[in-house]
């Protein structure tokens, strides 16, 4: 998945490794360069510390994934076809379930990974072929990040080689999602009509004020003149 050949391949790997020896807080940017054989300025050349390495990692899955992912097929639902990228993502972390474990333990917070991971979801909904741009897409980005990270917790514990766990959780947790982003989708779809609505209402006030302060007087208006 890595392409060791790369200096920045050579660095994740090397960094995956070593999550897995000791505290991923016990790792430090120069223990990683040496792993890689590599120096600090060649990190720095591509990293700017030990959570973008952790970034890099997260975009190789994606990478991975999206290049392996099969085509929706004719009359496949969505869930279903969903359900299948994530378990092939969960196929690519297997090797690196003891790093990952590590590395959720002991990272920092981190504001960067959170736009990473929720750009892996919304990659993975596109593989799956589902809309995933505008206000649509970022509800369901949302719904599938917080599936995503359920079922993930579950994954770090199932020591099972084909998954069931996983594929259990998975599939619970993606019917109670498909329900509960149908009502969020539905109360989007009322406002987004409502404030259409009003906003055409508002455009059709402001034309008439204008009309009458250029001395059109309004479609369907009075013109005859007063007998009086």
């Amino acid at each position: 998945m890595f392409d060791e050949t790369t200096p920045k391949g050579r660095l994740i790997a090397a960094a995956m490794k070593l999550a897995t020896e000791r505290p991923w807080k016990d790792v430090s940017l120069i223990d990683i360069a040496d792993a890689a054989g590599l120096t600090l300025a060649d990190v720095r050349t591509h990293f700017d510390g030990k959570p973008a390495i952790i970034r890099g990692f997260v975009r190789a899955v994606d990478d991975a994934l999206l290049a392996k992912a099969r085509k929706p097929q004719a009359g496949e639902g969505h869930r279903d076809a969903l359900f299948e990228v994530i378990m092939a993502r969960f196929d690519l972390l297997n090797p690196h379930k003891p790093a990952i474990r590590a590395i959720m333990k002991d990272a920092d917070p981190d504001f960067a990974m959170i736009g990473s991971a929720l750009s892996s979801q919304q990659w993975m909904l596109s593989a799956a072929g589902i809309e995933a741009s505008g206000s649509r897409g970022a509800v369901r980005t949302l719904g599938l990040a917080s599936v995503y990270a359920s079922v993930l917790r579950t994954w770090l514990d199932d020591e099972d080689a084909g998954m069931a766990r996983t594929m259990a959780a998975l599939d619970r947790r993606l019917r109670r999602g498909e329900r509960n982003l149908q009502a969020v989708e539905g109360m989007c779809e009322t406002v987004t009509g409502f404030g259409k609505r009003l906003g055409d209402l508002f455009s059709g006030a402001r034309r008439e004020r204008a009309d009458v302060r250029d001395g059109v007087r309004p479609t369907g208006s009075d013109t005859t003149p007063n007998a009086s």
